[in-house]
């Protein structure tokens, strides 16, 4: 097993692209969208429905403009 195939990954084994760790700036729950920026300060809408419960400053692996998992809640 490769690093590409495990959980751990950043790296999509579908499609070869990489998953990018974005900051949450504001969180529009009714909408299921969250404006995220990354380090390079590009921002970006991204859909939460798979991330749950989400704050400011949060940081979130996000692919093809979908939050997949939380990587830090900042309380």
């Amino acid at each position: 097993m490769t690093d590409a195939d495990t959980c751990g990954s950043h790296h999509c084994i579908t499609c070869g692209d990489d998953g990018v760790p974005m900051s949450v700036v504001l969180v529009d729950e009714a909408r299921g969208l969250a404006l995220c920026e990354g380090d390079d300060g590009a921002r970006a809408s991204v859909e939460i429905a798979l991330v749950g419960a989400i704050a400011p400053a949060d940081v979130l692996l996000v692919h093809a403009g979908t939050a997949l998992t939380v990587l830090e809640h900042v309380a």
